[in-house]
């Protein structure tokens, strides 16, 4: 079977956008198809100002929705990224093989760091350097496949080009993945700014549905959508964004094709309406299988603990031969004593 690795960020609650774009995808199709790693990376959390109480909170959320959108434990591994040490034992090796120009030129980086500028804050060195710990992430597994949206690719080009490198000055250690983009994932926009997507960090909560909103709370955002100018209702991302995003939200959560769908519609009102509903049937499922799960958290950290085990029985001699390829001394062993007398 071939290897699949996934990480999600706990900077923030998670969204209808990861549900739909990922998180169903790897429940019904990846988890099944392939060995796969799905992990709750919370040392990519720490590259920014942040809480710590907030982030060992949705770490604990995170993973426990990833279980109640149907992640199984005997079918994958779940884990904490802090919880296996060899992550941040590989992305300094890989950084000392990554050249600084490369990392200047990640877009998210320039992104975020004008971002944090603007708000009149410094920018952490870790900030550069996080995708050298994504690429650590994902060779540490030996992962043939990395599934990522339009926005990830580029740090899953800098993973391929490290491991090449690497492998060619110090000999063939790593795997060199490949990324996947799944036809059937959907790409979910923020309902009041449907050019952007709904991001789980973003700073206001009015155009992003979050998996634990209340039902009446998603019929609400989901209601007050911004649309476009016109009254007809026809599927053009590029001229109707506001009302090709309801479409593809409503195919997504009933399994149609959003352009047979803005067919059905007469108005913009009844398009709302049934969206609004057929989010809520979606995330039902997941909303009552959470509740469960909070009610057994001992249950959900054994998981974390078997998931974190089996994460560093594969990853430990990967990067233990990365060490060993790179001319680092192997740890000496203690001395066995002879116990026959």
């Amino acid at each position: 079977m071939k290897r699949v690795f996934s990480g999600v960020k706990p900077t923030g609650h998670l969204t209808l956008g990861n549900y739909l774009g990922a998180m169903r995808q790897w429940a019904a199709v990846d988890q099944h198809r392939a060995d796969a790693l799905f992990c709750v990376v919370d040392l990519h959390a720490l590259t920014v100002d942040h809480d710590p109480a907030r982030v060992r909170r949705l770490s604990r959320q995170t993973a426990t929705l990833l279980l109640a959108a149907g992640l199984d434990p005997e079918l994958c591994t779940l884990f904490v990224q802090s919880h296996v040490d060899e992550h941040a034992r590989l992305s300094y090796l890989l950084e000392c093989v990554a050249t600084d120009g490369e990392m200047r030129r990640m877009i998210q980086y320039k992104e975020k760091a004008a971002r944090e500028r603007a708000r009149g804050g410094s920018v952490r060195l870790s900030l550069l350097t996080y995708p050298v710990l994504m690429a650590a992430d994902i060779l540490a597994y030996g992962t043939d496949e990395v599934p990522v949206g339009d926005d990830q690719a580029q740090h899953v080009e800098l993973t391929r080009d490290l491991a090449l490198r690497f492998n060619q000055r110090y000999g063939q250690a790593f795997v060199v993945p490949r990324a996947t983009h799944p036809a059937v994932a959907a790409r979910v926009m923020n309902l009041q700014e449907p050019t952007s997507k709904m991001g789980k960090s973003d700073d206001g909560g009015s155009g992003i549905v979050y998996l634990l909103d209340e039902p009446d709370v998603v019929r609400k955002k989901v209601m007050r959508a911004v649309t476009d100018s016109g009254q007809e209702v026809v599927y053009d991302r590029e001229q109707r964004p506001g009302i090709a995003n309801l479409l593809e939200i409503l195919a997504a959560c009933t399994g149609g094709n959003p352009e047979a769908l803005a067919l059905v519609y007469q108005s913009y009102g009844s398009l709302k309406q049934d969206t609004a509903e057929a989010v809520v049937e979606a995330l039902r499922p997941v909303q009552a299988r959470h509740k469960e799960l909070c009610a057994d958290p001992v249950y959900v950290e054994g998981v974390l603990r078997e998931g974190a085990e089996k994460a560093r029985a594969m990853a430990r001699p990967v990067v233990d031969a990365a060490y060993r390829a790179i001319g680092l001394l192997p740890p000496v062993a203690e001395p066995v004593l002879n116990a026959a007398r």
